[in-house]
């Protein structure tokens, strides 16, 4: 059922995805569509995240810089290149009015995808690849937060090639080198006169 209702989202929106549609095509009763789902919406959005899982998986190459920008490009190619824009564009929108909608969206999609970035940057905070007092919250909200403004918000367009400006820009700020206290050493075998940033935050 999650299967043919993420079919329908990508190809037709949100309001295409009704219960007796996705019932037609899952071969399924209605009655087990009520039975597990509030309201289309609520099923729209969990759809949403079962098919997005997979192109949406965060690598661990053990080097965080590397990791983010390969999944926050693979996260604007699926936007923008896989059919996902105008559906998650839809399914955010109509949560504003629709209540199941918006939970569903929230603990479907929106707070478990915050909670693998976030488990991404722990790891990379524990191997000393960021710094212990760095709020991980707002990294995210940086990195995923201007991609949904840009979208949403301006609409303007864009493409996976901000993902490694967001990245650094997230990780190094755009202060001159030296102009704060708090600026980190240069990783080891990263020489400052080559002018690559650090691989520490």
């Amino acid at each position: 059922m999650l299967t043919a209702a993420g079919r329908i989202l990508l190809r037709d929106g949100v309001r295409a995805v009704t219960f007796d549609r996705v019932a037609t095509e899952a071969g399924a009763s209605k009655t087990t569509l009520y039975k597990w789902w509030p309201s289309p919406g609520a099923l729209a959005a969990e759809a949403y995240f079962v098919r997005s899982r997979r192109v949406l998986e965060f690598p661990d190459t053990g080097d965080v810089r590397t990791d983010l920008i390969t999944q926050l490009s693979a996260f604007v190619r699926w936007l923008k290149d896989e059919g996902a824009e105008q559906p998650m564009s839809e399914l955010v929108g109509a949560a504003q009015m629709d209540r199941d909608l918006a939970r569903a969206w929230s603990e479907t999609y929106a707070r478990p995808r915050r909670e693998l970035a976030r488990e991404r940057l722990r790891v990379a905070q524990l191997q000393g690849q960021l710094r212990e007092d760095a709020d991980l919250d707002i990294i995210v909200d940086q990195l995923w937060g201007a991609c949904y403004h840009r979208l949403l918000v301006l609409k303007v367009p864009f493409d996976a090639s901000v993902a490694t400006r967001l990245v650094d820009h997230a990780l190094y700020g755009s202060a001159p080198r030296g102009a704060d206290h708090r600026e980190p050493a240069t990783h080891v075998g990263a020489p400052a006169d080559l002018g690559q940033p650090p691989h520490v935050f």
